[in-house]
């Protein structure tokens, strides 16, 4: 059985709008429906992490036509605190996808590629390659060093994970799991072996509003001309 997790319990002070940047709207359908949309296909049940204090109903309102069970639990302070809590909703599931609700223009065949992967791994996630020049910087002023670019990532979800990796990841203090950027991170911790799966860049995450300007742009591309992702 697989579940899906989506990470939607952040306020979206980056981009500027008055509710859960989850619920903003890309294109008449809020960001958290897509995100759905795109890993339900591979996934036997939902459960979406959402602001503690939040009205679940737009949630599960957004939710509606996913095709598959969905289901709205309170989040937390921090990302993984939030995937933590939807792993509880889980019961029964064997391999996780985790999600942000903030990448709307991830694809089915991407979360497939993913939990395939599983078969070699502990956890399998979306990442594409570096092409720019990285810096590293201690001061935010100057330049400490140049790093190779040739064997760096840049990290996506979705992020599938076989459930033990997973549990045993998320077994650490609140304190650490707030700290993580993402939860492969901490199964890397533990020793876990995890594969990458290539993706494209256009798995764009909805931060600033120009992310926003810059998704809607895409999404009028496809509709203009008719075609799918490779071509916009």
């Amino acid at each position: 059985m697989v579940a899906g997790l989506i990470a939607a319990a952040g306020r979206g002070e980056r981009l500027g709008g008055a509710r859960p940047k989850a619920l903003v709207g890309l294109a008449g359908k809020p960001l958290v429906g897509r995100a759905a949309a795109a890993i339900a296909p591979a996934c036997d049940l939902l459960v979406v992490a959402v602001p503690a204090d939040a009205d679940p109903a737009p949630f599960r309102e957004a939710l509606a036509e996913c095709g598959v069970v969905a289901r709205v639990c309170a989040g937390g302070a921090a990302r993984s605190l939030s995937v933590k809590a939807a792993l509880r909703e889980a019961e029964g599931a064997d391999r996780i996808v985790v999600h942000d609700a903030a990448r709307p223009f991830a694809t089915p065949a991407l979360v497939q590629a993913c939990l395939d992967a599983l078969a070699e791994a502990d956890a399998a996630i979306a990442a594409v390659p570096l092409t720019d020049t990285v810096k590293e910087s201690r001061d935010g002023r100057f330049v400490d060093r140049t790093l190779d670019r040739s064997r760096l990532w840049a990290v996506q979800t979705p992020q599938a994970f076989r459930r033990s990796a997973l549990e045993r990841a998320l077994a650490r203090p609140d304190r650490e799991l707030a700290a993580a950027t993402d939860e492969a991170s901490l199964v890397e911790r533990d020793g876990g072996r995890v594969r990458l799966v290539a993706s494209t860049p256009r798995n764009l995450k909805i931060t600033v509003p120009a992310d926003l300007e810059l998704a809607e742009a895409l999404l009028a591309c496809r509709t203009r001309t008719g075609v799918g992702s490779e071509q916009c």
